[in-house]
């Protein structure tokens, strides 16, 4: 049985920082690609970053880039979301998700982020 578990979203004044964890299991995590998305009450759900097998190639949103980092550590089959310099239009349930072929199959079940203005 896959499980994704996001950790790590709370409340944070603006320019705060977050660290968000996901961690998976019943799966070989290496050979997905990992990715965050959010949702925001009354928007589509968007994404946010995306990472590859390894470490070597990071894909950002243009709304975070610069102030988000994406990384992943294979041997605690867990993804991370650095998030600094935050904004109030960053507040959104936060979702890890795994992909093969392209096609996002497995959800965690989101962790809250607020950032406060």
């Amino acid at each position: 049985q896959v499980q994704l578990v996001e950790s790590g979203g709370g409340l944070v004044q603006a320019g705060g920082s977050l660290r968000l964890s996901c961690a998976a299991s019943g799966l070989t995590f290496s050979t997905y690609v990992t990715g965050w998305f959010r949702q925001a009450p009354g928007k589509e759900r968007e994404f946010v970053a995306a990472i590859m097998y390894s470490n070597s190639s990071a894909y950002y949103a243009r709304s975070v880039k610069g102030r988000f980092t994406i990384s992943r550590d294979n041997a605690k089959s867990t993804v991370y979301l650095q998030m600094n310099s935050l904004k109030p239009e960053d507040t959104a349930v936060y979702y890890c998700a795994v992909a093969q072929r392209g096609s996002y199959k497995y959800w965690g079940q989101g962790t809250q982020v607020t950032v406060s203005s």
